[in-house]
């Protein structure tokens, strides 16, 4: 996409302007890594929605930078990097395991403070990618949501790199009726994130309403920087 990061989160901004199909305004999440301070503070006065780190240090180090926007986390965290981002993240987006949530909760409770995160799903079933399976998904929804430190805001899922339409489409659509489900069990649930640059037109078109946008805002990522 060609044109300043103004330009380009307008142009996402306009095409996300009607929301998802059920009516949701759909959020845009800037993925920040390898970014620099200016290039995201560009970002946050372009009208981003949230802006979103992978990695702890990174987050450490940019932080005291920015603008004042949500921050939020979408890379695969280590327990021991918990104690960095606590109190300072206003959504975690990959809760992929018992092992990290425990952690999150116990410096949550520690800190008096409660931490909003999301579900991560394996929802193509894939060895790369973290996560709780599908299978297992609403009973992890049923036991961290009666964790004290823990607010559980919905769900989070990463589609498979393929050109099968309609598997992608299968897919987005059985998160979506997880979520409608989870929506049922709990107020405290509002959030599917599910979309990045290649393919959040068709998360939004199945019922997403986050989308974790990198390269479309930023152009090509430079990996030597970071």
């Amino acid at each position: 996409m060609d044109g300043t990061i103004q330009q380009r989160v307008a142009t996402i901004r306009a095409q996300i302007a009607k929301g998802n199909l059920f009516g949701e305004k759909v959020l845009l999440v800037a993925a920040t890594k390898t970014q620099t301070a200016e290039a995201i503070n560009d970002a946050i006065l372009a009208g981003v929605d949230a802006v979103a780190e992978n990695k702890p240090q990174e987050f450490r180090d940019k932080n005291d930078l920015l603008l004042p926007c949500p921050r939020h986390f979408i890379g695969h965290l280590q327990t021991n990097k918990v104690k960095y981002l606590i109190g300072k993240i206003d959504l975690y987006h990959s809760c992929d395991r018992d092992e990290l949530a425990e952690e999150i909760a116990k410096r949550s409770q520690n800190a008096g403070i409660v931490s909003n995160i999301l579900i991560q799903i394996n929802i193509g079933d894939e060895e790369s990618k973290g996560g709780y399976t599908y299978a297992d998904a609403k009973e992890t929804f049923a036991r961290l949501q009666a964790v004290e430190g823990l607010c559980v805001k919905g769900f989070m899922a990463m589609l498979p790199a393929s050109e099968d339409e309609t598997l992608l489409r299968g897919l987005t659509r059985k998160m979506r009726a997880l979520y409608d489900w989870a929506k049922m069990q709990s107020a405290d649930v509002e959030y599917l994130s599910m979309g990045m640059s290649g393919d959040y037109a068709l998360c939004i078109e199945e019922g997403s309403n986050v989308i974790r946008v990198g390269s479309t805002i930023f152009g090509v990522r430079n990996y030597e920087k970071g």
